[in-house]
Formats: C-alpha cells, structure tokens, sequence
C-alpha cells in the first residue's frame, strides 16, 4: 500500500486545551498539550487498506492498548482497560438528552 504525498494533507503542529474540570474524573485535570505536525490522508481508507496496514505494521489502535493511568488521575482502573463504546440499539423510546441510553463502555471492544 503506497502512500502518494498528493493523497495526504499537511497539519501543522499546535496546542489546544485537552480535558476538563467540570465533568468526569478521566477527563480531569484540564490541561494544555502540544501536537507535533502530522501527515494525514486525505481521503477515507477502507476497511481493507486498514486490515493490510495493521498486518503490515502491527498496529494496535487505542482501543486494543490500556490507558496510560499517569493521563487519568483518580479514574477507576477498570475504565483503564482496552475498550471502545459501542452503538446499542434501544429496545424502546429513550431519553435522546442522555447518550448512555445507546452508547455503552464495553471492555475489550475494538
């Protein structure tokens, strides 16, 4: 799978303010971080081009690695674990002003 520097944008690096205060305690402390300059396609890339460049690198997505503890202070351990949120259908009508009626934190869901 080559990549063609025409198919990828340059990003400049920055900073921005990552976490919160005010809401969940893995979100917490607020704090200002930096962003080294990246390369980023700029197209979409299939399922397919996924697959060859995991089996060609190894890579594991955030989801398949346990967070870093030193990043979420305070956090329970058991939200540390590799997971992902995953899309559930509700069975009937919900409250639309709550997510967690059709998101769920599930362990080991990549």
């Amino acid at each position: 799978m080559a990549l063609r520097a025409r198919d990828m944008v340059y990003l400049p690096a920055g900073r921005f303010t990552m976490g919160s205060d005010r809401h969940y305690a893995e979100e917490v402390p607020s704090r200002e971080v930096s962003v080294d300059a990246l390369w980023i396609d700029r197209y979409q890339v299939t399922n397919r081009q996924f697959a060859e460049f995991v089996a060609s690198t190894g890579h594991l997505t955030a989801a398949e690695r346990p967070a870093d503890p030193a990043l979420y202070p305070g956090a329970d351990p058991a939200m540390l674990a590799p997971a992902s949120v995953v899309f559930r259908s509700p069975a009937r009508r919900v409250n639309l002003n709550d997510h967690l009626q059709w998101w769920s934190y599930l362990p080991g869901a990549t």
